[in-house]
């Protein structure tokens, strides 16, 4: 028994002129149907019907339709029979005695006695069970996951573990449509007046496991994702990457549920809709960006810029405060620029107002600078400080000696 390929593309009206039953998808599916069962049509455009046909058997002569994106599986008494995986119209032909009809030319006494003893038998039904099923071989879209708590991953860029929510959809194909109605879908859905089998039907029971393993493969996917050098180790760009963490899902989703391999089924993109990290990752997020900024030639750029800034806030000043005096806080503040600008290619040289004050030969201005303004003086390492050109605690150190404390 098997299917003979009587044409390509559409259906003709000199085809359909000729036709036994005529076995096509049902109308009104979802993008997210996987299997459902073929429907014969009664009457096809008007030119005729069968009226003879024993129900849920497939007379043998019978033309399917199989549009394009989708596979044809029959079966008989529960065994795959007959598969067909590329689109056009077909005829059905089958040694077994239920599929003989009186429409196919096989012969009327024949076909009689064959059908009216088997029926005898099993009680006036047919003595087979005859049955197709489309199978969606399109991507199917709109798979959705989520987590409602934090999922947790060792992340190689932030050099710790990271904790979200988050949430999206995934595609997924039929790579193996036989594997797929053998191995994983529910007997429930292949038998006669089946429903459809529709992965985005909460009381799907198949479907519903599938989203559980997705959600418990998250955690491993971002690990892996954020690990691979070939990405970048960059966590924000797994948002933009639909094809990439996909991988990394669809791999994940292999090594702990072997869906290609076991079920003949695979994940092909993948869109997170959004991501909302925990406290503490959030925290760690804002520190490497800034550490970023200031990382390497930006940061000392950054704080060139910074030093001119404050040298020409120095000289526009204005107050009682001297030049040499000028000089001497802005000299501070450009060795405390310095110290930080050093400290970021350094790590383990110590912040300058830690570090002994280098030897000077003049004597102290102190004298000099006791009957300055305090106020100017104040406003000018206020200036400094706002610019990044001094630390706080140098700054209070020189406010409480202006202020002889």
């Amino acid at each position: 028994m098997g299917f003979i390929k009587a044409f390509s593309g559409a259906i003709g009206g000199m085809f359909a002129d000729q036709w036994k039953d005529f076995l096509t998808p049902p109308a009104g599916l979802a993008p997210t149907a996987a299997i459902f069962p073929a429907v014969t049509k009664g009457q096809n455009a008007g030119r005729g019907s069968n009226t003879r046909g024993s129900e849920n058997i497939i007379s043998n002569g019978s033309r399917i339709i199989v549009p394009e994106g989708f596979g044809l599986v029959t079966f008989q008494d529960g065994q795959i029979t007959g598969f067909v995986g590329e689109p056009g119209g077909f005829i059905w032909d089958s040694a077994d005695p239920n599929s003989q009809s009186v429409f196919a030319g096989d012969g009327i006494l024949s076909a009689t006695v064959k059908m009216s003893w088997e029926r005898f038998k099993f009680g006036g039904q047919p003595g087979s069970q005859q049955l197709a099923f489309y199978v969606n071989l399109k991507e199917i879209p709109n798979n959705r996951f989520g987590t409602q708590s934090e999922i947790y991953w060792d992340d190689a860029y932030l050099g710790a573990q990271v904790g979200a929510v988050t949430r999206g959809t995934y595609t997924l194909r039929i790579v193996d449509p036989i594997l797929f109605v053998k191995g994983f879908a529910p007997l429930a859905y292949l038998t006669a007046d089946a429903r459809v089998f529709d992965f985005s039907d909460l009381d799907n029971d198949a479907a519903s496991q599938l989203f559980n393993e997705v959600v418990s493969s998250l955690a491993p996917a971002f690990s892996h994702y954020t690990n691979d050098p070939s990405k970048g180790n960059r966590i924000a760009r797994i948002q933009g990457d639909a094809l990439g963490f996909a991988q990394s899902l669809g791999q994940a989703v292999e090594d702990g549920y072997q869906w290609t391999s076991d079920r003949g089924i695979t994940i092909v993109k993948v869109a997170i809709q959004s991501i909302e990290y925990d406290e503490d990752t959030r925290a760690l997020l804002s520190d490497v960006k800034k550490a970023d900024a200031l990382g390497g030639a930006r940061g000392n750029s950054f704080l060139q810029q910074a030093a001119a800034r404050g040298i020409q806030a120095a000289g526009e000043s204005e107050g009682g405060m001297g030049g040499g005096a000028n000089m001497a806080i802005l000299g501070m503040g450009l060795n405390a620029a310095a110290g930080a600008a050093s400290g970021l290619q350094q790590p383990n040289v110590p912040p300058p107002h830690q570090q002994a004050p280098p030897p000077s030969s003049e004597s102290p201005a102190a004298p000099a600078a006791a009957t300055e303004d305090p106020v100017a003086k104040l406003t000018q390492l206020r200036n400094l400080l706002d610019q990044g050109l001094i630390t706080q605690e140098d700054f209070d150190a020189a406010k409480a000696k202006v202020l002889g404390l």
